[in-house]
């Protein structure tokens, strides 16, 4: 078995000789965000677009990096594995508290935590189940703040599904780890961005080469009521790519494995990511 490589405030080891402070505010306060960053035949995939989205967060939440001295880990993680195919997980915490507290030290240095792990990307069809959105108010942010997704999915993998997908108050908001696409009057829909949805890297990818090919994607807010009539759906991210939905085994409709617009989709996504 091949050790995991890793980096912890610049130091590069295997991920078991790294240790991490009980008082780290990831530890006390999920007070941190993190990135995955696919690579595929050595190379990382739309990666501007993930550390632009990295710091998005962290100014969101005033945490100070050196995005220079970060993006040159990820690509040192990548470089240093022997893995054609994987992913960089890429974390940043405000640092550690001499006395947890709430209130944190405008003079904290941050803490990096990243390492590389193989990964095969292959389409999987999937069973979903609808649930209410639990989780906080700014998931734009991609917090490491993640309990509410965990709850939901693992009720989800009770009921024998593979993931779930959200709504606050019958809005659809988006999935346990993805965004969400389906047909709605012979319309590619997607729930537009707002606090409550993370900006998906995959996402935008699908919506900007369907665009390239004349295909414009609705988004708008819609409700559970939509997804009851989709003739298609299906989930986007980093590792999930095109993940078309075989059954949503709380509503009561019949979903399209090959439906043309997600074929479309599908086949202008694998030529983003593949070629």
């Amino acid at each position: 078995m091949n050790q995991i490589k890793a980096v912890f405030n610049g130091n590069f080891d295997y991920i078991e000789n790294i240790t991490v402070s009980p008082l780290s505010r990831a530890y006390t306060f999920s007070d941190s965000v993190y990135e995955v960053l696919p690579f595929y035949n050595g190379r990382l995939i739309s990666f501007d677009e993930h550390i632009a989205r990295l710091l998005r967060s962290v100014n969101a939440l005033s945490i100070k990096i050196d995005i220079e001295k970060v993006s040159n880990e990820i690509k040192q993680l990548m470089s240093s594995s022997e893995f054609d195919h994987g992913y960089v997980y890429y974390q940043v915490t405000r640092g550690q508290d001499l006395m947890r507290s709430h209130m944190y030290s405008d003079e904290m240095t941050s803490e990096t935590f990243g390492y590389v792990t193989p990964f095969v990307f292959e389409t999987k069809i999937l069973k979903v189940m609808i649930c209410e959105d639990i989780r906080w108010g700014r998931c734009d942010i991609k917090s490491t703040s993640l309990l509410g997704n965990v709850m939901n999915m693992n009720n989800a993998r009770a009921h024998k599904c593979d993931e779930v997908i959200m709504h606050k108050n019958e809005t659809l908001t988006e999935a346990g780890a993805s965004n969400l696409f389906f047909i709605k009057d012979n319309k590619i829909c997607t729930p537009a961005l707002s606090n409550n949805i993370l900006p998906g890297i995959t996402r935008s990818i699908c919506i900007n080469a369907l665009a390239e090919i004349g295909i414009k994607v609705v988004e708008g807010d819609f409700s559970v009521n939509d997804l009851k009539t989709a003739s298609s759906a299906w989930l986007t991210s980093s590792t999930k790519g095109i993940a078309p939905i075989e059954n949503i085994i709380n509503l009561d409709n019949s979903l399209s494995l090959n439906d043309p617009h997600y074929i479309l989709c599908k086949e202008a996504f694998d030529k983003r990511f593949f070629s």
